[in-house]
């Protein structure tokens, strides 16, 4: 076990991933908060979250005669400085080409060579019924923050998690130990009051949520705390102390476009649906499709803009589509209620 053990951690690091930790299949220490999350509907537009509820909390149902979870962290961060003119945030997982695409050709080399040593898998990244943030916790791959996201002593909050779920019994690592201690600055930094408890998430306040899952119209008591954020949020996970630690990603794939971060925020209200999947080829942003981007657009110029924008965006006041119509007519009042 200890021999394939370092070998599949060289293996793992050979791919680029930057640890590799292994947690024993089992149901998910944390299946119950888990259910009463759903119980209680905090999930918003995600109803995928709500399904298939056994698959989730115990991988031996995703992959019969599982034995083991590998779990794989993958650094991403940029730098803190955000590239660009400015006025406006995107989440800085998705500054360039979508992260599912680049993990999982490593993932698809890592499980060719697990089946060389005879294991069978079933492999994620965020894209299946398997509970990762517990898995890597108890893989000892950092621990769940106060923000409920992961915590790595070497990356900070700047990575991405993927994970094998295979039948090859391989030795597992010490869970890892809660390093927060009193600090709570992921709760006070949230602007949305998203997090509301430690580790307890209001998925439908979030402004990752509200910008790249939720399907409708933002609700107006959160479009003020939005800011300029045009695509996820990242204040949670800037706020942690831990990322004292983050170190640049020598991955090229995640430096950010030069092509999108050349654009002003108003440039983006011109995008046809055409340009709009020219500009974001590749891109996490693309899978929103343009009149939930533009609906972010509207409400970060409506909390940003000058009067410079207003031409601009009354001509989106009567767009045929509804999404992008009520956000641009909400931003010109906004805009006016500001600088008059």
């Amino acid at each position: 076990m200890s021999d394939l053990k370092s070998q599949l951690i060289a293996k793992a690091l050979e791919l680029g991933f930057g640890d590799c930790r292994v947690a024993e299949a089992k149901p998910a220490p944390h299946r119950e908060l888990y259910e009463q999350w759903v119980a209680e509907s905090k999930y918003g537009d995600m109803a995928w979250m709500a399904r298939n509820m056994d698959r989730r909390t115990d991988p031996r149902v995703v992959q019969p005669g599982a034995r083991s979870v590998i779990v794989l962290a993958l650094n991403y961060f940029q730098g803190e400085r955000q590239p660009g003119p400015g006025g406006y945030r995107i989440a800085r997982y998705a500054w360039n080409e979508d992260y599912h695409d680049l993990i999982v050709a490593k993932l698809k080399q890592l499980d060719a060579w697990l089946i060389e040593q005879g294991g069978t898998q079933r492999y994620y990244v965020d894209t299946g019924p398997v509970l990762e943030r517990d898995f890597a916790s108890e893989a000892g791959l950092g621990w769940g923050g106060k923000s409920t996201m992961q915590i790595h002593r070497q990356f900070g909050t700047w990575f991405f998690l993927a994970e094998l779920i295979t039948t090859l019994d391989i030795q597992p690592d010490t869970p890892a130990k809660d390093l927060c201690g009193k600090c709570t600055r992921c709760i006070t930094a949230c602007p949305t009051q998203a997090i509301t408890a430690p580790r307890r998430m209001d998925a439908r306040r979030c402004v990752s949520y509200l910008t790249i899952e939720h399907k409708g119209s933002i609700p107006e008591e959160f479009r003020r705390a939005m800011g300029d954020r045009i695509y996820g949020c990242d204040d949670c996970l800037t706020a942690c102390p831990w990322n004292k630690f983050a170190q640049i990603s020598h991955e090229a794939t995640f430096q950010a476009r030069e092509t999108v971060f050349s654009q002003n925020l108003r440039d983006f209200l011109t995008l046809t649906d055409e340009s709009f999947r020219a500009l974001f080829a590749k891109s996490p942003i693309k899978r929103i499709k343009r009149p939930a981007f533009l609906r972010n657009v509207c409400v970060a110029l409506g909390n940003v803009g000058t009067l410079d924008d207003l031409q601009a965006l009354r001509c989106l006041v009567d767009d045929e589509h509804p999404l992008i119509s009520e956000h641009a007519n909400w931003a010109v009042q906004e805009i006016q209620r500001r600088c008059h």
